[in-house]
């Protein structure tokens, strides 16, 4: 008795191949580039879950999570209001900004990431992640933070996000 195998085989083929494409398709590597976070409903959501972000970044590297500080999050406010004035992100005044958190809270260094246009916290947080000096801001040793984010009038956001220890 003779078989023809070709149609079996070529069943097989296309069988092993659907099986192999879809257990390849639900294998994933999480990162923040494929996490979905949702974009959140206002300038406060956005703050918070920009915070958790960069605290659970800075978790997975074994650094320690940063404290909020409401001295950091009055002159990012402040900042922010300056930037959209002006119509774009900077870091001007920032000696002044970094003097007067100093004296407030004995801070011996201060630093602060800028972004604009970003409609969600994972984006602006990977823009920062993709610039050398922003990532190192993020990763650096610092123990408290504060986030500021803020809309103009068109409806552009504006991040301010400082850093001391």
């Amino acid at each position: 008795m003779k078989m023809n195998l070709k149609p079996v085989c070529r069943k097989a083929r296309y069988t092993f191949l659907a099986c192999f494409l879809l257990v390849l398709a639900s294998c994933s590597k999480e990162t923040i580039d494929t996490i979905e976070i949702p974009k959140a409903e206002n300038d406060a959501a956005l703050e918070q879950a920009l915070l958790g972000i960069v605290n659970d970044h800075r978790t997975a590297l074994g650094y320690t999570s940063l404290e909020y500080s409401t001295v950091a999050y009055e002159y990012a406010n402040l900042h922010n209001d300056y930037m959209i004035a002006k119509g774009g992100i900077s870091h001007d005044n920032f000696s002044a900004r970094a003097s007067n958190i100093a004296s407030e809270v004995n801070a011996e260094f201060v630093a602060e990431n800028v972004a604009k246009d970003y409609t969600s916290a994972a984006e602006a947080f990977q823009g920062w992640l993709e610039s050398s000096s922003h990532k190192k801001t993020m990763e650096g040793e610092f123990t408290h933070t504060a986030v500021s984010v803020k809309k103009d009038a068109n409806g552009t956001f504006y991040y301010t996000q400082l850093f001391f220890r």
